[in-house]
C-alpha cells in the first residue's frame, strides 16, 4: 500500500483585521514512533484571542504524548497501547494536551481553544480520533461510485446527545437570535444552513458561546460541559477505501462531505483536489458572508502495489483514469503564499524519521502544494483555481524520506532529507 498526499493552508480573509494571524495548523508524521506502519495526519482548527497559540500548542503536544502513551503501556509490559489500544491512547493523548494547555504559561486558553482531528494509518486500519466540528472522511467505492464515509462526527448542539449531555451540565443552549430574544429562547428548531447556530452558554452568563460541545483548551466552557474527551472510530482500510480527507471547518461550512468527496475523486493529483476544494469553499464563503474562514486540507490516497491510480480505481466507471502521476516541478510565475503551518514533526518523531526505513515498509510520495494569497488579484472573478494550480511548486518524493518543518524565527520553510 502506497499513501500519496497532499496539504493545503490558505489564511482567512477578514477585511476588518488584515493583520489576522490564521488560527489553523496541522501536522504529518510518517512512519510515527519509528514504525513504518504508522502515519499521523492532524489539523488544529484554533478559535477565540489566543486561537492561534492554542492551536500551535496542540499540534506539537499531540504526538509527543501519543509517544508517550505508548512507551508507558510498553514500558508495562502491555505492548504499545497505539498497536493495542489506539483509541485509548487517543483519549490519554487529547485529554493531556487539554491539561498541558491549561497549565501551560504562555497559552490563555481561558476564552479560547482549538478543534483537533487525528488520522493514524496503522497497517491496514485507520483510526480516527475527534474533537469539535473539524472532519474527516473517506471516498469509498461503493454501488458504482465514490461514497462518503464519515470518518468523524462534528461535535456540535445540533446533535440532540450532545445538546443534552451540556445541558445535564448547566449549558443553556441557543442562538445568538435566541439570547437578543429574536427568536423563541425555547424552541429547538435550528436549521444548519439559516441564521446563527444553536451555541453553548452558561447559566448565568453570556459566555463562552461556543458553537461546538467539545474542544482543547477553553477552560471557562468546561464548567458547562464542553470536554476534551476525543471520539474514535476505527475503520479497515479495503480495496475499496481510495482516499481520505482531515480538513478544518472551513472547508465543511458550506461544503458536504459527498460534495468533498466528490471533488477528490474527479482529481488524479491530489494538489489538484486541495486546489479546487480551497477554491469552491473560498468562492462559497463569499457568496454568503464578508469573510472567509481560514482552510487546511489533508488529502490522502490510498494506492495499492499494482495500481498506480487509487486502490479500486480499475473498476469500471472509476472517475480516476488510473494513469500514473507525473511527479514534476511546476517553476511559479507568480507571487505565491506559504503558509506558516507546513508539515510540522515533534522533535522525537522528527528524530525517528532520520533512521534508516525497513524494507518492507510503505513507499510514500508527498505532494505539496502552495497557492497564492487570498487576496491576490488572481482569486477574483472565479479564478482561484487555476491561480492556485499555477503556482504549485514544491514536490519530493519521500524516497527517503522528506519532511518540511518551519525554520525557527520566521516563516521560511526548511527542507530536512533522510537518507
Amino acid at each position: 500500500m502506497t499513501l500519496e498526499y497532499a496539504t493545503l493552508t490558505v489564511d482567512g480573509l477578514y477585511p476588518d483585521s488584515p493583520g489576522r494571524e490564521t488560527q489553523d495548523a496541522y501536522l504529518v508524521a510518517t512512519r510515527f514512533a519509528g514504525d513504518p506502519d504508522l502515519h499521523l495526519f492532524a489539523v488544529f482548527d484554533g478559535h477565540g484571542a489566543c486561537g492561534a497559540a492554542c492551536s500551535g500548542f496542540a499540534r506539537d503536544a499531540l504526538p509527543r504524548l501519543l509517544l508517550l502513551a505508548a512507551e508507558d503501556d510498553a514500558a508495562g509490559g502491555g505492548g504499545s497501547l497505539l498497536a493495542t489500544d489506539p483509541a485509548g491512547a487517543f483519549r490519554a493523548a487529547m485529554v493531556g494536551v487539554n491539561e498541558e494547555m491549561h497549565a501551560a504559561p504562555a497559552v490563555d486558553d481561558s476564552m479560547s481553544g482549538t478543534t483537533a482531528v487525528a488520522a493514524l494509518v496503522a497497517g491496514g486500519a485507520l483510526h480516527v480520533a475527534n474533537v469539535g466540528d473539524s472532519r474527516a472522511v473517506a471516498g469509498v467505492w461503493r454501488d458504482g461510485r465514490v461514497a462518503a464515509e464519515e470518518l468523524s462526527w462534528d461535535q456540535t448542539p445540533f446533535r440532540a446527545d450532545e445538546r443534552a449531555r451540556v445541558k445535564a451540565c448547566g449549558a443553556r443552549v441557543m442562538s445568538v437570535e435566541q439570547v437578543e430574544g429574536v427568536r423563541d429562547p425555547d424552541a429547538e428548531g435550528w436549521l444548519a444552513d439559516e441564521g446563527d447556530p444553536p451555541r453553548v452558554w452558561a447559566r448565568d452568563g453570556l459566555y463562552p458561546g461556543t458553537a461546538f460541545t467539545r474542544s482543547l483548551g477553553d477552560l471557562a466552557a468546561e464548567g458547562v460541559g464542553v470536554i476534551a474527551d476525543p471520539e474514535v472510530k476505527t475503520v479497515e482500510i479495503t480495496p475499496a477505501h481510495l482516499f481520505f480527507v482531515v480538513a478544518s471547518d472551513g472547508v465543511f461550512e458550506f461544503l458536504s462531505s459527498q460534495e468533498v468527496v466528490d471533488m477528490v475523486a474527479m482529481h488524479q493529483d491530489p494538489r489538484d483536489a486541495c486546489a479546487a476544494i480551497a477554491a469552491e469553499s473560498y468562492k462559497l464563503w463569499l457568496e454568503h458572508e464578508n469573510r472567509t474562514d481560514d482552510i487546511t486540507i489533508i488529502i490522502v490516497h490510498i494506492r495499492d502495489a499494482q495500481n498506480s491510480g487509487p486502490a479500486g480505481s480499475d473498476k469500471e466507471n472509476s472517475s480516476s483514469t488510473g494513469a500514473p502521476i507525473a511527479l514534476h516541478t511546476v517553476q511559479p510565475e507568480l507571487p505565491v503564499f506559504v503558509p506558516s503551518e507546513a508539515s510540522h514533526l515533534n522533535g522525537v518523531a522528527a528524530a525517528e524519521l532520520r533512521r534508516p526505513s525497513s524494507s518492507g515498509s510503505p513507499s510514500e510520495r508527498r505532494l505539496s502544494c502552495v497557492t497564492p494569497s487570498p487576496t491576490h488579484p488572481l482569486l477574483e472573478g472565479g479564478k482561484a483555481l487555476e491561480a492556485s494550480r499555477s503556482t504549485q511548486i514544491d514536490i519530493a518524493i519521500s524516497q527517503p524520506v522528506e519532511a518540511w518543518h518551519p525554520r525557527e524565527g520566521g516563516n521560511k520553510l526548511e527542507r530536512a532529507v533522510s537518507c
